[in-house]
Formats: structure tokens, sequence, C-alpha cells
């Protein structure tokens, strides 16, 4: 029943505290102003050092701009890309940008509807690098092209263990819509499709944290040299 229905009932004056602790102010993201000289170099945002920085950025890329952020992390990305398709208009790629974001993958492609829910993003897909395909056919293309190795990232049944699974160092993992999963298409055109181990009772796990996963694995492996046994 909502309060609003609860008979009137008297107030009773007190002078004991309240129980109830005192809200906190909300935490401001980023900084504010720039304090003293402005610092010199080409990589500082003028509008930025004199307004405040609050964006969803890294201390270290705090009043730089947009184009030196971005130039930067090019000079370093890592040798691997992200596909998910999107005849759905699948709400997990907003989340999976900002994940190839967090482990710097070299692009995301979009592959099928050009338009994406960009909300999961966080804003992260001004800082990455996102190709779009508008079929199967025209991703395959340019992953022989460019010498990238398809690895799809689902359940079938000839799926092998993602965990004792050699990443090619130059791969494009893959990842289907929620729900349907990899299509035929991209399974067939895959040089492998692998599964991730899960021991609880559902049949498959959000795309989203599987993408993260399978990028993770990726990391370990080119990164931090884990090789898998």
């Amino acid at each position: 029943m909502a309060s609003s229905e609860l008979p009137d009932s008297p107030v009773t004056e007190t002078s004991e505290p309240s129980a109830e602790p005192s809200p906190e102010p909300l935490h401001e993201v980023g900084v504010g102003p720039w304090e003293g000289e402005w610092p010199e170099g080409e990589h500082w945002d003028p509008e930025l050092l004199q307004n405040g920085d609050r964006r969803n950025v890294l201390d270290q890329y705090r009043y730089w701009k947009h184009d030196a952020i971005v130039a930067e992390l090019d000079s370093r990305r890592h040798d691997f890309h992200i596909a998910i398709e999107n005849w759905q208009h699948d709400l997990n790629i907003g989340t999976v940008v900002r994940t190839a974001n967090a482990f710097l993958a070299k692009e995301v492609h979009i592959i099928g509807r050009r338009r994406w829910n960009r909300r999961g993003a966080m804003v992260t897909d001004k800082y990455q690098h996102i190709r779009h395909h508008p079929t199967v056919d025209d991703f395959v293309a340019w992953a022989q092209a460019e010498g990238y190795t398809i690895i799809g990232i689902d359940i079938f049944p000839d799926s092998v263990p993602l965990e004792t699974y050699d990443l090619p160092k130059r791969s494009v993992l893959v990842f289907g819509q929620e729900g349907p999963g990899l299509s035929a298409e991209v399974h067939e055109a895959a040089e492998a499709t692998l599964s991730i181990e899960q021991f609880g009772s559902t049949r498959s796990i959000n795309a989203a944290s599987a993408a993260a996963i399978a990028m993770h694995a990726w990391i370990r492996r080119h990164v931090f040299n884990q090789r898998v046994s």
C-alpha cells in the first residue's frame, strides 16, 4: 500500500537526533578549470583548460583534445579486432564497444544494420574506431584481405573451449545477437568457433559478458604471454 493511502497519524516531536544519516554530496566526475599558468603543447584543449574536463577519460588525458587522445591510443592499439552482428538492433553492442575500448582493440566491426544503440558505450565510441559491414560477405572479404583469422564465440556442436584454444595474434573475435547467436554464415566463415566453459544451470551467458571474457583471453595470451595448455 502506498504511503499516501495510510490514515493520518499524529506527529510527535522529539529531541532525539534522526537515525537517518545526512545524504552525502554527489561525486562530480572530472576536474574543474585549470589552476595556475596554462601548460604548453598542441595536445591541450583551451576550452577544457578554461571550463574544466568532465569527460569519461583517464586522468592522464584530462584537458587533452579529443583528436590527441585518439592519436595516442592509435600509437599502441592491440592487434585484435571485435565484430558483432546487428540484425535486430542488439542492446549489447554499446557495452561491447565500451569493453573494446577498455582493452584497446584495433577496431570494432558492426555487421548488418548501420545504426546501433550507443547508450551502453558511455561515449567510448568517440575514442574507438568502428567499421560497418552491410553483409557477412563484406566482413569476410575485409578479414581475408587484411590477413585476420575469424574466430566465432558461441555454443555449437563443433565449438572448442576458449580456455584451451591458442588465439591467433591477428584475430577478429565475432559475436552474434543476444538470443539467436552467431549466424550460420559467420559460423561457416570462422576458422574456429569457441565456447566459454560454464558451471551453472543457464545454457548461455550475455553476449556482452562473453565478449569481455574473450577479449581478456586475447590480452592474457598476447600481452601477458600466458600460454594455454
